[in-house]
């Protein structure tokens, strides 16, 4: 496939890029190799190489979406400095802190 200096300006446009004019031959004879490159690998025959692992019809296997409590050593109340009525106290942000004045 031949890709031409207009292809490449949309191309450009379309990825919001600025493309110096000066290069726009250069970009355009590079992007034309790594298409022909690209026509070379898909006229390879594979048909002898095992699909990769994980690709191909049968997908991703399916794991049983069973939950569980997680087993936890040491008391809740260990995991955190302090806690009241069953919650985590936890320091207030300082971006969220509305009692500082900006004066």
């Amino acid at each position: 496939m031949a890709v031409t200096r207009e292809d490449v300006m949309h191309i450009a446009k379309l990825a919001r890029l600025g493309v110096d004019p000066a290069t726009v031959d250069s970009l355009t004879r590079e992007l034309s190799a790594i298409l022909g490159h690209m026509d070379v690998l898909a006229q390879t025959d594979t048909s002898a190489t095992p699909p990769a692992e994980g690709v191909g019809s049968g997908g991703t296997p399916f794991r049983l979406d069973a939950g569980a409590a997680p087993s936890l050593d040491k008391p809740l109340e260990s995991f955190a400095p302090a806690m009241k009525d069953g919650f985590f106290i936890v320091p207030r942000l300082a971006t969220h802190d509305d009692s500082r004045s900006d004066a």
